[in-house]
């Protein structure tokens, strides 16, 4: 699918090769965001920007970075903290983290923790916000091997960054302009557009007509819509005809519905998310930051480790990617050594080291 800030796909079927194609290109010279043009250093890796985050965020930023050590991916990391700073009489993000992302134009993140109804500002959207990130990506694809009520889901949401109900055209036409291109790069042969129209007349009213016209654009896509209530019906009775299409529309549609497609799969422990800027691009993890477990060596990494293999085929290092995915999942279908919140016992550094074995095997 894809809403202006949420992009979400149903539908993991014949297995992760499909997802791989999927997941293989956000961009070209001629798409709506621009390639990665990083350069590797004189020791020949990649800097990437690193933000940890809140509760378990630095144990399962840790898990990736050693995963990724074992694997010789050719990253430097380069941490920086967005806990935010007074300056001006206003609370914004530290220079020095804003800096990083804009040098390297890739960025890995951790889960942020936003107190709830005292007045503070999300981090996260104050991260989409300064970096223009106006795609987020959330493929939701069934694990080969690892039972879930759905064995056949694979399932993009895309959709418009914004977190109230603000749409404009601009912000319509360029998401709904992003998720055919997406569509057409990546092998699916449809996009719909999610709405309640019906009711919200005048806001997805424009949001419709926005995607009417860039669909002209695009004669070689199918273009239908639907509603909210009735898209969530229809994929929770059979996801698999979703397989085939990308799901654009509002960012609050794209949180509740790709939300409901990662509950298909296994749950936000094992969804991706790509947040996606024509300069910049962020890579995270959907779930929380989980104060309650932070610290205990309980923590599921494979959230963030499937969103930093997005940033890898983002940055086109596809073998890393591959080899990094295959271990992680054979892991997870093996089911020895798999966190609580998948049914196992071991803990995040276990997980982590089954998945480092079958790298070096």
């Amino acid at each position: 699918m894809f809403a202006s800030r949420s992009l979400v796909g149903v539908a993991r079927g014949t297995v992760y090769r499909s997802s791989l194609q999927a997941y293989r290109s956000y961009a070209s010279a001629s798409s709506p965001t621009a390639a990665f043009a990083g350069q590797k250093g004189d020791n020949g890796k990649y800097i990437v920007t690193l933000i940890p985050g809140d509760g378990i965020g630095p144990e399962i930023s840790k898990s990736i970075k050693n995963i990724y050590s074992a694997a010789n991916v050719p990253i430097d990391w380069e941490e920086v903290s967005v806990t935010p700073i007074l300056k001006g009489g206003k609370t914004i993000i530290p220079d020095a983290a804003i800096a990083s992302v804009k040098k390297n134009t890739v960025a890995l993140k951790g889960p942020l923790a936003t107190p709830i109804g005292k007045g503070h500002v999300s981090l996260n959207l104050t991260l989409r916000r300064t970096f223009n990130l106006f795609a987020n990506v959330r493929p939701c694809i069934s694990i080969k091997g690892f039972k879930t009520p759905y064995d056949d889901v694979n399932t993009i949401v895309d959709g418009v960054v914004q977190s109230i109900k603000l749409i404009t055209w601009d912000a319509s036409e360029r998401v709904a302009r992003y998720a055919f291109h997406y569509a057409r790069q990546n092998g699916r042969n449809r996009v719909t557009a999610v709405h309640k129209a019906n009711i919200m007349k005048m806001s997805d009213g424009m949001f419709l007509s926005a995607c009417r016209q860039v669909a002209k654009e695009f004669p070689d896509i199918s273009y239908d819509e639907d509603l909210l209530d009735r898209a969530c019906l229809q994929i929770t009775q059979n996801p698999r005809p979703f397989a085939d299409r990308v799901m654009v529309m509002p960012n609050l549609y794209g949180d509740i519905l790709s939300d409901m497609c990662a509950g298909l799969i296994g749950g936000l422990g094992l969804t991706p998310s790509g947040n996606i800027g024509r300069d910049a691009s962020i890579f995270e993890a959907v779930h929380g930051s989980a104060p309650d477990i932070a610290g205990m060596g309980l923590a599921n990494p494979t959230a963030l480790l499937l969103s930093s293999l997005m940033m890898l085929r983002h940055m086109e290092l596809f073998e890393h990617a591959e080899k990094i995915e295959k271990a992680a999942l054979t892991t997870i279908a093996e089911g020895k050594f798999i966190t609580g919140d998948l049914g196992g016992k071991a803990s995040t550094t276990e997980y982590t080291e089954a998945i480092i074995d079958k790298l070096r095997a």
